[in-house]
């Protein structure tokens, strides 16, 4: 059976000229960059054309990129930078909608040390709300945290105006921008962030490495201390086969970022159309806000997800209910709760991602198939 991969905001599979430009550096280029001879300066050279790769994507200057082990790191030490920095504000605004990398180390906050965590509501159609944002900011915030682009509906939220907004307010913002990353253009030079997350393996790169951006006129203490790697910002010996393939993703990213959008566009557009026509009492969760690209959200009424995203896979086609965090939870995730999906069409979502690997056919592979799929679970959930 040829398999059918439409998940690809849970992972991506990896482009090939990443996976070959990583060899060398799993093989004869494997020294420890910190060491002094040929092996480790191979390595360290490997290292140093990938933070170059990365901001190139980014337009900044490459000592303000450090690697991490993925998004999640990347998340933590920007939050642990800013309340290790100013400890007597305790107050930290984010969103209801946040990845569970963000909103856990919040709640860790609040409940050890006595933070004060506002999370902001979305609309209907996962907005968020400029004006609240700003009423919410007080003298003792300590950072506003924020993502790009929603995980699940593939929302995206206004950048700029949040930066301004906060430095407005002599505030520190920090932006989970995973989802982001090789879907739209992002110039971190007049972006206004202080702190900018990213993991390769959302955008064809490999597992197990992400990078932060930390402004050079935001704080920065080590998430994780020791003998001084990577500038100073985090400790350990690098990932180095792993750095080098986030690096060359970016440099793919950037070869395909104009193309690959306006193709993967056509496609999400194609499936909205033939799902909206073909199977009644269809709704797409945040379809009147700007969403990425390769993001579909859409909730069928009276249907169990879980039963529509197995009898895919069996049939060879790989989508999601939601966020591959809480692929074992078959309750509605905290993002559709939050967006009021309604209670008959809530149980029936399916989040489908697409990425430059798709194409024509795979869409209506799945457009052909899912009628049939979506009339079955409704018989179910009737009986």
């Amino acid at each position: 059976m040829d398999r059918i991969y439409f998940d690809n905001n849970a992972t991506t599979p990896m482009d090939p000229a990443v996976c070959e430009a990583m060899v060398p550096y799993l093989k004869e280029r494997f020294g420890n960059p910190s060491s002094g001879h040929r092996f480790g300066e191979q390595a360290l050279a490997g290292i140093t054309n990938a933070r170059k790769q990365v901001a190139s994507l980014f337009n900044c200057q490459p000592k303000r990129i450090f690697f991490t082990s993925g998004g999640t790191e990347a998340n933590n030490a920007a939050i642990w930078s800013a309340i290790t920095a100013f400890p007597k504000k305790k107050h930290i605004v984010s969103s209801v909608v946040e990845h569970a990398s963000v909103l856990k180390p919040l709640e860790f906050l609040q409940q050890r040390f006595g933070y004060t965590i506002d999370l902001l509501p979305v609309s209907r159609d996962g907005a968020l709300d400029l004006q609240l944002l700003s009423e919410t900011i007080q003298p003792d915030t300590n950072l506003v945290t924020l993502m790009a682009a929603n995980n699940e509906s593939g929302v995206v939220w206004p950048l700029a105006e949040i930066g301004a907004l906060c430095r407005k307010k002599n505030v520190l913002f920090h932006c989970d921008a995973v989802q982001l990353v090789g879907k739209a253009p992002i110039d971190l030079d007049t972006l206004p962030v202080d702190y900018f997350s990213l993991a390769a393996h959302k955008f064809h790169g490999p597992k197990g490495i992400g990078a932060l951006y930390v402004k050079r006129t935001a704080p920065f203490t080590p998430l994780i201390m020791g003998a001084g790697q990577e500038m100073g910002y985090r400790a350990g010996t690098e990932n180095v086969a792993g750095v080098v393939g986030l690096g060359k993703a970016c440099e793919v990213a950037a070869a395909h970022l104009e193309s690959g959008i306006v193709n993967i566009l056509d496609l999400r557009n194609r499936l909205q159309e033939r799902f909206l026509a073909d199977i009644d009492d269809a709704i797409v969760n945040g379809v009147s806000q700007p969403r990425l690209p390769n993001t579909l959200n859409v909730s069928f009424k009276n249907c169990a997800s879980g039963a529509m995203v197995q009898e895919l896979d069996e049939r060879g086609i790989a989508v999601s209910a939601h966020s591959a965090c809480h692929s074992g939870d078959l309750d509605p995730s905290h993002v559709l709760r939050a967006m009021a999906v309604p209670e008959t069409h809530i149980h029936g979502t399916l989040r489908i991602s697409l990425s430059r690997f798709n194409t024509t056919d795979e869409v209506d592979i799945l457009c052909e198939a899912l009628p049939g799929i979506v009339a079955k679970s409704r018989q179910g959930v009737a009986v």
